[in-house]
């Protein structure tokens, strides 16, 4: 089990199902099963889990990987300082219209 810098998908633990779903095209099977045994111990995303058993099944049956090196895919990024959303900038909550209810939808331009 590798520490997720030892990787071969850089910032692994930052990836969205997306992202990893696309990154480990390139990857051979030894490494993809570096990549399962860290999911395993450390995220145990069960969707990830599956993404990446599929392709494992994929590169058992045949499958070459794809070019291309996912050390050169862009970085994740993250917002300088952390969000800054707030509660007192937040928009005011508001309940939606219900529909198909009598008398519970306000009369829109009506008399």
């Amino acid at each position: 089990m590798a520490p997720s810098d030892e990787l071969p998908i850089p910032d692994y633990d930052q990836l969205s199902l997306n992202d990893v779903r696309h990154r480990i095209r390139s990857l051979d099977e030894a490494q993809l099963r570096a990549v399962f045994a860290h999911e395993e111990a450390h995220g145990n995303r069960i969707p990830v889990l599956e993404v990446l058993h599929a392709r494992l099944r994929e590169l058992t049956h045949g499958a070459e990987p794809s070019g291309g090196d996912p050390a050169n895919a862009p970085a994740v990024t993250s917002t300088p300082g952390g969000s800054k959303v707030q509660e007192s900038t937040a928009a005011e909550a508001s309940t939606p219209l219900r529909h198909g209810v009598a008398n519970q939808t306000p009369s829109r331009g009506r008399p």
